[in-house]
């Protein structure tokens, strides 16, 4: 009897919790979501195409209204708004991050001196910050050396009326 109570739990032990420790289950979905469909191979196909077309894509400067229709539609229904505004918009220089995405798409031709001109401003702001600071802390030594000899000048000089 108890051999067969021991198999049992051992069979229940592997079969259960040996399965749960090894892949662990995830906590259950709450009740207000709505569960997707799972897809077919053919839907499967056309996701995968689909994002391969514009991953290859991405690897080309201007991707341009053949790529993406639905980008270029939103552009063609702001052109009723003021021309003021894109000027504006197009005043505005990249930013740093956009600067080097386009120069990593472009290669490591383009990618070298672009991550130069950036360690190249990081140096001088470094530099610029440390100048700065080398001057506010000698000017700050300055002040205490003057305030020192000013004070060991008052001892030394109420000292002598003292005495007398």
């Amino acid at each position: 009897m108890k051999l067969r109570v021991v198999c049992r739990k051992l069979y229940d032990y592997v079969r259960y919790d040996l399965k749960e420790i090894a892949f662990p289950s995830s906590l259950p979905d709450p009740p207000h979501i709505k569960k997707r469909r799972k897809l077919t191979w053919h839907d499967r196909f056309l996701v995968l195409k689909e994002a391969s077309r514009l991953y290859a894509a991405s690897w080309v400067r201007d991707i341009g209204p053949e790529l993406r229709p639905n980008d270029y539609k939103k552009d063609e229904d702001s052109e009723d708004k003021p021309r003021r505004a894109k000027k504006v918009a197009e005043e505005k220089e990249p930013s740093t991050l956009e600067d080097l995405a386009v120069a990593a798409r472009g290669g490591m031709e383009t990618l070298k001196p672009a991550l130069q001109r950036v360690y190249m401003m990081r140096a001088s702001a470094y530099r610029d910050a440390l100048k700065s600071f080398i001057e506010g802390y000698q000017e700050g030594v300055q002040q205490v050396m003057e305030k020192k000899g000013d004070t060991t000048s008052q001892k030394t000089g109420d000292a002598p009326e003292k005495m007398n």
